[in-house]
């Protein structure tokens, strides 16, 4: 395959942070490119369940320059995400060229190499935005490989249609975890496992109201001032579902169990129960692979940065990964202070790197 040219800067995923970066980005240089790995827009939104909604007003989960489309009176949905996407990248015409797989990237003459399934990418430098999503953590329980029922993660599972009248588990603690649960609950005798008792919000609290307290412990942090409390971050959000799920008194949860036979799992007290499924909703880890090749990667499978800039790799960028990488920066309204501050950055090394070769 033809080597390409040879690019400012590439951006490796196409999702909401991909985008946001994209649109400061672009006021800087057009000599840039996103490689989404997708084959269509809407980055992991498309891989969500069918019923996934936000837990946020559509004002308050916008990417910079255009806010979502109103969803009315309830929160959007997960189709309603993805279209919001779609129309963002084509009302900002960002560069984006997909599918490309990002397969290893090599260091070359000062330059990032990038092998893709559709060949050679050159870069001076290299913002990654790839998330989470298509690295789902999957906890060990001795056994686990023995069990004969059905496991999948919740980046797999999309409707409770084929867990009508099982037996399932549930195994997490976190939005996700309740939100399924309350949907399969309604179709299949389901259990809740989470480590430790869960939390949930007032009803009157959604992912605004947080994003707001968070922002104010931020900016108290940054600023030296007293750090206000921040009852309540992290703990379930009493979306429609989740409240209809309270109304039948089925959020209760249990302790996790020790081991897994054949046919179920085997509890703390020592009993066994027949189990025909588990969903487990037990997180992700950073989808960087692609970057083992440069030796920067930690065991945790993240990569050391100060802000959004990669330490030990200059020239290399992260950006939506969660708090290690920008505060809030895993969500939609939060990733545009990491991608507006990586944009500028990205422009400052270009400029100087530009001036050292003259």
């Amino acid at each position: 395959m033809r080597r390409q040219r040879v690019f400012d800067t590439i951006i490796i995923g196409g999702g909401q942070s991909g985008l946001a970066i994209a649109y400061h980005l672009r006021r800087y240089t057009d000599n840039y490119v996103i490689l989404d790995n997708q084959a269509q827009p809407g980055g992991a939104w498309q891989h969500g369940w069918d019923s996934l909604r936000l837990f946020s007003p559509a004002e308050a989960s916008s990417l910079p320059g255009w806010l979502m489309p109103s969803a009315g009176a309830g929160y959007p949905t997960r189709d309603e995400v993805i279209s919001y996407l779609n129309q963002y990248e084509q009302r900002y015409k960002l560069p984006i060229q997909r599918p490309v797989q990002v397969e290893t990237v090599e260091q070359q003459n000062g330059h990032f190499v990038l092998h893709t399934d559709q060949g050679e990418y050159v870069t001076q430098t290299l913002i990654c935005a790839t998330g989470t999503w298509s690295y789902p953590y999957w906890p060990y329980y001795p056994g686990q490989e023995l069990f004969s029922g059905t496991q999948l993660h919740s980046a797999q599972y999309r409707s409770p249609d084929e867990l009508q009248g099982k037996k399932v588990l549930i195994v997490g603690a976190g939005n996700s975890a309740a939100q399924i649960l309350a949907e399969v609950s309604r179709v299949a005798t389901a259990q809740w496992v989470t480590l430790e008792e869960p939390l949930f919000l007032p009803d009157e609290i959604d992912g605004r109201h947080l994003f707001q307290a968070a922002t104010a412990k931020y900016n108290a942090s940054q600023e030296g001032t007293a750090i206000p409390p921040l009852t309540g971050l992290g703990s379930i959000v009493m979306v429609d579902s989740v409240k209809e799920a309270r109304r039948r008194d089925v959020l209760h949860a249990r302790r996790p169990f020790t081991s897994l036979t054949p046919d179920g799992v085997v509890w703390p007290d020592g009993s066994q129960e027949t189990i025909d499924a588990i969903i487990w909703c037990t997180g992700f880890r950073p989808a960087l692979r692609f970057l083992r090749s440069l030796g920067i990667v930690e065991e945790n499978g993240k990569v050391a940065t100060e802000g959004t800039r990669a330490i030990h790799q200059p020239g290399l960028w992260l950006v939506g990964y969660g708090g290690w990488t920008g505060f809030a920066s895993a969500t939609l309204i939060g990733v545009n202070r990491s991608a507006r501050q990586t944009a500028l950055d990205v422009s400052k090394y270009l400029k100087e790197t530009s001036l050292k070769t003259v």
